[in-house]
């Protein structure tokens, strides 16, 4: 008999198993590389064309999924609100001549630029929350960043002029209607703005020029500094005059605050009634000062900080207070404060001939 010889074991061949922190697998190393050589070639394309900007670029929104209808719903009544309100209040000055005062004309002029500085800002937003994409061409951005810099400008050189009037009536009145009379009131309102449009004519000339290596803008709508960041080339110029222009519109905010610290001040040795009736007109335009200076003293503050400093809904919820809460304050305020435009307001509205009803 011949003795059977036992087969020997087939080799276990060891199996590895990938272990946590180790070498990702091949295909997550290609993709990665792959994305990371698309963007390198991105820039050098974009670089190397005769364009040097990109057709459409991307905002940054956030996830919102099925509720971006209830949001879209929300702020369009929020427009609604901010249109009516300030419709109203010109309205409300444009037709009753007792109202044609250097005041009220520099209030419609502060609720008109409240309009335009909404149409700038919510028309575009209205658009891309409705979208899939979130994307805006370059020349809508660049037209968007004009519009919201503008309303800026010419929101803080309606409040010098306001200022500048309060001083003349309250501290020197006796002279107040030789100095403020309505057709210096005009040319003052026509100087300051065409100041503040030149100014920002001059900043986005200086944008444009710019080429840009990236089409991802780190906000849901377009400003000045955001489309600068995404530029690679060298910007010196460009934040040597930001900061020109932040200094200015500093040294306009400085002389606004003095105006009404001496107001004040007179105020506090006046008698009961004129210190009532000096104060009803301040507040209104100290507080509609204050409140969009602080709010975009933050968002100057947020374009210089990295984004991940925050959550975003913070950060958008702060960036937009001058766009979206302001032109609604301005009209809400003087609505309140000033009877006169309370009485004229409820005239318009209750006289039922405006609809041609006898």
């Amino acid at each position: 008999m011949v003795p059977v010889t036992p087969a020997s074991p087939a080799p276990v061949t060891e199996q590895v198993v990938p272990k946590l922190g180790c070498r990702p697998p091949p295909d997550t190393l290609f993709a990665v590389d792959l994305r990371q050589r698309n963007i390198k070639q991105m820039k050098v394309t974009m670089q190397n064309s005769t364009d040097p900007h990109p057709s459409v670029l991307t905002l940054t929104f956030v996830e919102m999924a099925e509720i971006k209808y209830v949001y879209s719903t929300l702020i369009f009544l929020w427009f609604v609100m901010i249109v009516v309100s300030n419709c109203t209040v010109i309205g409300t000055i444009v037709m009753h001549r007792s109202l044609h005062e250097p005041m009220y004309v520099l209030i419609a002029a502060l609720s008109a630029n409240g309009l335009y500085g909404s149409a700038a800002f919510f028309l575009n937003l209205f658009v891309n929350l409705l979208s899939k994409t979130h994307t805006i061409s370059y020349i809508a951005c660049i037209v968007q960043v004009y519009g919201l810099h503008t309303y800026g400008g010419c929101e803080m050189a309606i409040l010098w002029v306001m200022a500048l009037d309060r001083y003349v009536c309250i501290c020197n009145p006796l002279r107040y209607n030789s100095i403020m009379s309505l057709s210096t009131v005009y040319r003052l309102i026509a100087i300051a703005l065409a100041y503040a449009v030149l100014q920002f004519t001059i900043q986005l000339i200086l944008t444009i020029q710019l080429p840009l290596c990236s089409s991802v803008v780190q906000k849901f709508y377009c400003d000045n500094w955001s489309v600068v960041k995404l530029s690679c080339a060298d910007t010196t110029v460009n934040n040597v005059y930001g900061l020109f222009i932040t200094t200015v519109l500093g040294l306009i905010t400085g002389t606004i605050l003095i105006s009404y610290l001496q107001i004040l001040r007179l105020c506090m040795r006046s008698s009961t009634d004129h210190r009532s009736k000096a104060l009803q007109t301040c507040i209104p335009h100290i507080i509609s000062l204050t409140y969009f200076v602080l709010s975009q003293l933050s968002d100057t503050l947020l374009n210089r900080y990295p984004a991940n400093i925050m959550p975003i809904e913070l950060r958008v919820l702060i960036s937009v207070q001058a766009f979206v809460i302001a032109p609604l304050l301005n009209p809400l305020i003087y609505g309140l404060k000033l009877k006169e435009i309370q009485v004229k307001a409820k005239q318009i509205f209750c006289n039922r001939n405006i609809f041609g009803v006898n």
